[in-house]
């Protein structure tokens, strides 16, 4: 049975909630949280097996169960923002339970990571790289997982800095959280279901990104309904919001319907 995830709330306005990528956790949004909680009333949901929940996991590790045991938290009509991992979970609940979904936010994901020959994504053995590494040694392979992140963007030795130091206030991830999360990023493909979503959603990508291919541009734009929209921040990685804070903040606030 599935142990009720922990949030915490902070600030006042309309609803907003904040789902984290994989290898870290809620601690990550630390340098925008401030900014937001002025004008949002701030959700802060660690995944299943992450920061405060690292002991609560649903029977089976898949993206339906984390999806479902995380749209249990959600406040009704709640602005829902994704961040790698976290957007592809939050894609799941939008497709699921869309009601308790007034707009999506999707930074630096995907509704497939995994590259094949005709879509653009990350090299299949590295993931599997991970997923082997991980067994060995766990905090080296976060480690080389935030720096991947990073890379590429001017500021990536900061970016890398500032990831560590915002998570490190919570608890390690589970490993078998952390593997179940490579397995999703790994065989996920939710593109044939995208298009029926029917609240407003908003992408943000970085131009340098090496694990979200800025490619999926073209996708968003060519194949999904008009109710789709992007920005890509030219000198951005993956974790823009980190590494542009102030452009990340002011196209946040244009995309919202307050």
């Amino acid at each position: 049975m599935t142990t009720a995830l922990k949030t915490r709330t902070s600030g006042s306005g309309p609803n907003l909630v904040l789902i984290h990528g994989w290898g870290v956790n809620s601690g990550v949004w630390q340098p925008i949280s401030a900014q937001l909680e002025q004008l949002f009333s701030v959700t802060y949901i660690d995944l299943p097996g992450f920061g405060q929940n690292s002991n609560a996991f649903p029977e089976t590790y898949s993206i339906e169960a984390v999806a479902a045991d995380v749209a249990t938290v959600i406040p009704a009509n709640s602005i829902v923002i994704g961040w790698s991992l976290g957007g592809l979970i939050a894609q799941q609940i939008a497709l699921t339970e869309s009601a308790a979904i007034k707009q999506l936010i999707l930074i630096a994901t995907s509704p497939k990571f995994q590259k094949d020959d005709s879509w653009p994504g990350i090299a299949p053995n590295i993931l599997r790289a991970f997923s082997l590494q991980l067994v060995k040694n766990l905090s080296k392979t976060i480690d080389r997982f935030l720096a991947i992140q990073a890379m590429g963007s001017q500021s990536a030795k900061t970016d890398m800095k500032k990831i560590k130091s915002s998570i490190e206030a919570y608890p390690q991830a589970d490993i078998q959280a952390l593997t179940a999360g490579l397995d999703i990023l790994e065989c996920v493909d939710l593109r044939p279901k995208l298009h029926t979503l029917k609240m407003p959603v908003h992408w943000m990508l970085g131009r340098l990104d090496s694990l979200v291919p800025v490619k999926l541009e073209d996708y968003i734009q060519y194949s999904l309904p008009a109710t789709h929209s992007v920005t890509v921040f030219p000198h951005a990685s993956h974790a823009p919001f980190i590494s542009h804070t102030e452009e990340f903040l002011t196209d946040l606030v244009s995309k919202i319907d307050m």
